[in-house]
């Protein structure tokens, strides 16, 4: 079991909203491990009621979770790295499209304003992917995270082969061993299971 006691772990929420489930989960899992969390939420996240929850259902589950109430604007996110309310940020779902934002330094939403603001102060980064797209357009956008220092991955691996050939998602059940190994400048590996 891995100890995050005392950890600071900004949890960050964008719009992979069939995953939704998994990310609860491991809000969960951090919390109950000793972690303290921050809760993030992008704005789709926040606002988009789809067949996997309504909105206002999913932003009191994780204020639930983490004793907090989401962090829902641009505004609030960016004393995160400032006021060092973080010491690891972990975006559990991280889509594609969030994903090539923080490749390309684009803040334009709560979620990549969290990630940017902690990052100010050389701290880690934990991207779970979950995209359908990973392996097509969005591939080159994972192969510069990779390349940037301070970006960790949850392990990753093709959901559905046969129907979406080019998904990739997280194995969420790593994320606290990634988190962890990450908090130690170390890549979880294997990357791809």
């Amino acid at each position: 079991m891995t100890d995050l006691k005392g950890v600071r772990v900004g949890f960050v929420m964008t719009g992979s909203f069939c995953t939704f489930s998994h990310a609860f989960a491991q809000a969960e899992y951090l919390a109950s491990l000793g972690a303290e969390m921050i809760p993030v939420m992008s704005e789709h996240a926040a606002q988009i009621s789809t067949r996997f929850g309504t909105a206002s259902a999913h932003r009191e589950r994780l204020e639930q979770i983490t004793g907090r109430k989401p962090i829902l604007t641009i505004e609030d996110a960016e004393p995160i790295g400032p006021k060092h309310m973080t010491d690891i940020m972990a975006v559990v779902p991280c889509t594609s499209n969030t994903a090539a934002k923080l490749a390309m330094s684009i803040t334009d939403s709560a979620a990549t304003m969290a990630v940017k603001s902690h990052l100010r102060s050389g701290k880690p980064v934990v991207l779970a992917i979950a995209s359908n797209d990973s392996l097509a357009g969005s591939m080159k956008h994972l192969g510069m995270l990779s390349n940037m220092k301070h970006y960790y991955f949850v392990p990753l691996r093709q959901d559905d082969p046969d129907k979406k050939p080019t998904s990739l998602v997280a194995d969420f059940s790593l994320t606290a061993q990634t988190i962890a190994a990450a908090l130690d400048g170390v890549q979880y590996q294997p990357v791809l299971c």
